[in-house]
Parts: C-alpha cells; sequence; structure tokens
C-alpha cells in the first residue's frame, strides 16, 4: 500500500464533498454506537466489563517480554514454527521465501491490518505472486486500488454500480447487475476457486494466548476460516502486543471486541489454532508458521506513555464515535490505520515528520477515551505527541519550530490583552490577511506562518468589527 500520509488535509478536503462517504458516515455515530451500547447492556456491569478489558490490557503490557516468551513456547510445543521479525522487510522476506519454496503462484489473505501495515501484497506482486484478499471489503477495495475505509466495513462507502463494473472488468461478473445478493455470489464463486487450489493462506491473529500457545481469529464472513483450514501451509503474522496471559483473559477480551466492533455479543466466527493439523484431524493446515513481528514497538514499548497505545485492540470503537472520523473517513488518515487508532499509530511507527497533521486531527472531545475498552487515552497521548513535535524531538521535524511558536504567542498573548493595540493590529492586519487568505499566498513560502497555516483555513476578517457596527448602530 502506498503511505499518503502527508496528504491528509489535501484528501480530508476532497472527502467533505464526496457523496458517497457521507452517507455512511451521517449513520456511522448512529447505528453503530446504538448497537455498542445495546450491545454492553447485556453484560451485569458494563462499566466493570470495560474496566477490566483496560486491566488486562494494561497488566500484559507489564509483562509483555515474558508473556511472548511463554507464548513462542507453548506455540512451538504444540508444533508452530516462530519466527521473530524486526521489520516489515524481514517478515515478507520469510513469506516470499515460503511461496518460491513452495512454488505457489499465488496466496490468499484474510483480512489483516499488519500485512497492510508490511505492505506484503506489493511485495508479492512485484516478485511475480499473485495475492487475493478474501474479505469482501478488502477483496472490492484491492480491486479499485483504494486503502480500507473502515476497520469493519472496508469498502463500505463505494457506491454499488462501481462495484458492478469493477467486478464485470476483472472478475468475470456474468451480466450487468446491482442486486447484492448476485454480486456477493460472483465474489464467492471466484474466491472459491481460489481457496480450492491454494497452497498459503495469510491471515493476522486477533489474540494470542501465553498460556497455550494459541492464535485466535475472530470474523463474520468465514474467509478467515478458509484461509486457516484449506492450505498446506499456513501463515499467521502477529504484532508484539497481540500477546495476553490466558484463555479467561481472552474471552473476555473477545467479548468486548465483538460489541465494541460491530455491537455484537460474538462474531459469526472464532478459529482457534494450537499447532497446525493433528494426525487424527481432517481440517488445517500441516504446517503453521506464526510470524511475530516488531516493526518498531520495541521503540514505543520503551517510553512508558507511547506504550499505551499498544493496548488497542483494532475493534475500531474508536472510528464510530470520533468526530473528526465523522467527517471525513479512512482515506485521509493515508495508510492501513485510520481514525484516533491511526493517528497514533501513523505518527510513532512512520515518524512525526511524516504524520504532522494526524496528531493535530482532535478535537480533544474524550469520545474515543471513553469507549476504549482497552483504555487507551488517545487525546492525552496526541497532546502527548504534540509536545513531542514541538519541542523537536529527537530528529523528528517539529513544525514550526519551537522558538517562533513560543514568540508567536507571547507576541499575539501582549496584543489581545491590550484592547488599543488589538483594535490598532486588527486594522493594520485586514487587508493583509484578506488578500491572503483570498489567493492563498499567506500559505506559500518560508516561515513559521506559512507553517502553521498550511494545514489551516484562514476565513477573511470583516470589513468592520462588531464594535464598529455596534458603533453605527448606536448613532442610527
Amino acid at each position: 500500500m502506498e503511505i499518503k500520509t502527508e496528504q491528509f488535509v489535501e484528501t480530508a478536503k476532497r472527502e467533505l464533498k464526496n457523496p458517497n462517504s457521507r452517507i455512511f458516515l451521517n449513520l456511522l455515530p448512529v447505528v453503530l454506537s446504538s448497537l455498542r451500547e445495546l450491545a454492553m447492556e447485556t453484560f451485569p456491569d458494563p462499566d466493570a466489563a470495560q474496566e477490566m478489558g483496560g486491566i488486562i490490557r494494561g497488566e500484559a503490557l507489564a509483562r509483555l517480554p515474558e508473556l511472548l516468551e511463554t507464548f513462542e513456547k507453548n506455540a512451538s510445543a504444540a508444533g508452530a514454527k516462530i519466527y521473530w521479525a524486526k521489520d516489515s522487510q524481514a517478515a515478507n522476506e520469510y513469506i516470499l521465501n515460503l511461496v518460491l519454496e513452495n512454488q505457489a503462484g499465488y496466496i490468499t489473505k484474510g483480512k489483516s491490518m499488519v500485512t497492510e501495515e508490511m505492505g506484503l501484497n506489493e511485495l508479492m506482486i512485484k516478485n511475480g505472486i499473485e495475492v487475493w484478499e478474501t474479505d469482501l471489503g478488502e477483496f472490492i477495495a484491492q480491486l479499485l486500488a483504494r486503502p480500507p475505509f473502515h476497520i469493519v466495513g472496508p469498502a463500505v462507502n463505494v457506491p454499488v454500480d462501481q462495484i458492478r463494473d469493477v467486478f464485470m472488468e476483472k472478475i468475470g461478473l456474468d451480466k450487468p447487475t446491482t442486486d447484492p445478493v448476485e454480486l456477493g455470489y460472483a465474489a464467492r464463486r471466484f474466491l472459491r476457486d481460489k481457496f480450492h487450489e491454494m497452497k498459503i493462506g495469510v491471515t493476522g491473529v486477533n489474540f494470542a494466548v501465553a498460556e497455550t500457545g494459541t492464535i485466535i481469529n475472530v470474523e463474520n464472513e468465514g474467509n478467515i476460516r478458509f484461509n486457516k483450514s484449506s492450505p498446506k501451509i499456513q501463515v499467521s503474522v502477529m504484532t508484539i502486543e497481540k500477546v495476553i496471559p490466558d484463555m479467561k483473559d481472552a474471552m473476555h477480551l473477545l467479548r468486548l471486541l465483538c460489541r465494541n466492533c460491530t455491537g455484537q455479543h460474538i462474531g459469526s466466527y472464532v478459529t482457534m489454532d494450537t499447532g497446525p493439523k493433528k494426525e487424527d484431524e481432517i481440517d488445517g493446515p500441516e504446517e503453521l508458521h506464526i510470524i511475530i513481528l516488531d516493526n518498531g514497538r520495541s521503540q514505543i514499548f520503551q517510553d512508558t506513555q507511547t506504550r499505551e497505545v499498544l493496548r488497542c485492540i483494532r475493534c475500531g470503537g474508536c472510528l464510530n464515535i470520533c468526530p473528526v472520523y465523522g467527517m471525513i473517513g479512512g482515506y485521509p488518515y493515508g495508510w492501513a490505520y485510520s481514525g484516533p487508532m491511526g493517528q497514533l499509530l501513523a505518527p510513532l511507527l512512520l515518524g512525526l515528520n511524516r504524520c504532522h497533521d494526524h496528531i493535530w486531527a482532535c478535537t480533544s472531545c474524550q469520545a474515543c477515551k471513553v469507549n476504549c475498552p482497552a483504555g487507551i487515552d488517545h487525546p492525552g497521548l496526541l497532546l502527548y505527541l504534540r509536545n513531542k513535535e514541538v519541542e523537536g524531538d529527537s530528529s523528528l521535524k517539529a513544525v514550526p519550530p519551537a522558538w517562533t511558536e513560543s514568540l508567536s504567542y507571547k507576541v499575539f498573548s501582549r496584543i489581545a490583552s491590550n484592547p488599543m493595540l488589538w483594535r490598532l493590529t486588527s486594522k493594520l492586519m485586514r487587508p493583509v490577511i484578506n488578500r491572503g487568505a483570498k489567493d492563498g499566498k499567506l500559505k506559500k513560502g518560508p516561515g513559521p506562518l506559512a507553517d502553521w497555516l498550511k494545514g489551516r483555513d484562514f476565513p477573511e476578517m470583516p470589513e468592520k468589527t462588531f464594535h464598529e457596527r455596534w458603533s453605527e448602530l448606536k448613532r442610527s
């Protein structure tokens, strides 16, 4: 996936005018949030259940190195092959070598955000290997060459006529139709052929249980189960924070995940794998490869504040409640992760200099913090990252430099606190600001003001101030 995080503002402005996105986004907070509330009410004490999720994730992070070693030991004892990948390149090369060694012409994938983070599809295609996404939404997004719009519905904003056209062009849809059932059947028929001949299936991991060496996946379509049970070789990619202590904790987090994600009590399919299939079992892979990926997370873990980001269980609940995501959708974030979780993960994994607008696109309304089943304080962490950027944190570009922003605020404070200076400055700056607002010149060229304005729309100042208009009204 091409990373376009630097185009946040440009893409957001375009998406604000996208009627197809607006339809979904207008329904999102009402429908999914209502479903979540109803589902959470099935707990005897919803607040306590939510709090317990944060406690479990906090304990898992506190014991992360120990739990990872325990998981490796127990998963290996069950027959799984464990590979520790330092970064995306190492993980991708491991999978590519498996494909080449087994002469697999293609691979199929279940929905997996981490493989999008790795850029797995692009590497496979570059080396002549076909890749097929088997989640329906991801499949549509793949055919259209678009990033996922939402963690639950990657292509939920795509008009049905566009789906019809791309299906006719790329998978041989028999006849033009916009009937959802027929379109779904066409995708199913196409992908079932891929499952029949597949040698290698790739999935992500929702939870990894240290106590048993078990990996857990939850879904609603059944494609992940196909990817795990049909091929000779199954590759499951997990990031280091996915590990949790025991099965009891896993079951509680699973219930929270489903309720916060789609408002379900439980997903349609929950698959647990402890090693490859045994001699007396019919389904399952002959080889199970588990890739434990770091890709910058150890560095995040070292900072006790940013470590909290690793609590995330990818439920997507913060997207459903976020007013910023609710206006612009997933495309502006420019990568695999969107919404509040993307605003934290992208800067930490890619660098603040590539994700400047992410950390400032937050109203600090606290809704994500209140609803997070893992206990993440998204607004607090975004403020922390803003502070790191302003201070010019360790080789990461501060926009604007700290001393210029500090000086600017001091000057503004002095002017704003003196009525006479404020009126005089307003009169002097009005023609300059209005000309710049009209032609965009304020956002061009060097200097802290231009940098500050790149992500902001500066309105024209009125020809007369309120006080001037009020004085005229009184005289008349």
